[in-house]
């Protein structure tokens, strides 16, 4: 229970951050709208700087299995969330918002400063695995889905900055090239940014958001619970099954980094390509809001279930 109790400290310190956000908004010394241009900070200088320091560690054989130990476990995440999506989108009429939702979580955003507070710096790498997975799978699946398209354009995809800087990272990583301590400084800089500009972003977002219809659409409901409680119980399973025929030592630690991505809220890319495609953005907007605000809850119960489980 002890990381379970930490978890919950980390995540009430964000949301106060994400409450001084929101405070800032609906003060009326900043607009809603505003959010977008930190959201341009976010996505294309403060992620690919801590992906490419969550590189700049020693190269170790044991690193090197964790690493492929984590991105098999990711991938093995989201073909169970496909699997499980396609299962339950015609008895429970999911639409193309709910099943973006419940498929993508706000990892980018939030699984790095948790990592970062409960497991230390060193386990930060294998959240990028997850991270790099996810964001192949939004910029070719979720934008198909939402675009109704079949034509995947794998020329934005790898020209994605933060798949970029994976790739950089991984590079650098294989090769052993430490970067010079002036970069890394700059790194690390960049690196202590991401919590508190992550939920500030959100507060500014959630401002914009009317609570009463995010509180009141019973729908929006069911897409949480599958999104924050159903769909981690069924990767707990998975996660249990993985550990079992892992055979490295912090396996525990490694898969929990995975675990944590996959049980965070909506992810608020979603929101950004509804509006982009001319989907229902407002109603991705309520869900993202919703489970934001019920994770503070939910995140620290399924963590001490992995606590109890693993």
């Amino acid at each position: 229970m002890q990381i379970s109790l930490l978890l919950m400290e980390e995540i009430i310190k964000l949301f106060v951050i994400m409450f001084m956000g929101y405070t800032v908004v609906k003060a009326g010394l900043m607009k809603s709208s505003e959010s977008k241009s930190v959201s341009v900070i976010m996505v294309y200088l403060v992620i690919p700087c801590v992906i490419l320091n969550a590189f700049q560690v020693e190269y170790t054989p044991d690193i090197q299995k964790g690493l492929l130990l984590a991105c098999a476990a990711a991938v093995a995440v989201h073909i169970l969330f496909l699997l499980l999506t396609a299962i339950l989108k015609k008895p429970l009429h999911l639409d193309v918002i709910e099943r973006a939702t419940i498929i993508y979580s706000n990892a980018g955003i939030l699984v790095i400063p948790l990592v970062q507070e409960l497991l230390g710096q060193e386990y930060v790498i294998y959240s990028s695995a997850y991270i790099a997975i996810q964001l192949i799978l939004i910029w070719t699946h979720c934008k198909n889905m939402l675009c109704e398209e079949d034509k995947l354009e794998w020329k934005k995809v790898l020209l994605n900055v933060n798949i970029i800087s994976i790739i950089v990272g991984v590079v650098l990583f294989i090769f052993r090239i430490q970067l010079p301590s002036g970069a890394q400084d700059v790194l690390n800089m960049m690196n202590n940014m991401i919590g508190p500009l992550g939920m500030l972003l959100a507060g500014m977002v959630i401002a914009e958001v009317p609570l009463k219809t995010v509180f009141t659409r019973k729908r929006s409901y069911l897409s949480a619970a599958l999104r924050l409680f159903i769909y981690p119980v069924f990767v707990l399973g998975l996660m249990k099954v993985i550990q079992t025929f892992a055979s490295i030592q912090d396996s525990k630690q490694i898969l929990l980094t995975v675990y944590l991505a996959s049980i965070t809220p909506a992810c608020a890319t979603v929101t950004s390509m509804a509006q982009l495609y001319d989907k229902d953005a407002a109603y991705s907007s309520s869900l993202y809001v919703l489970t934001t605000l019920l994770s503070i809850a939910t995140m620290p119960v399924m963590v001490g279930l992995f606590e109890m489980v693993m």
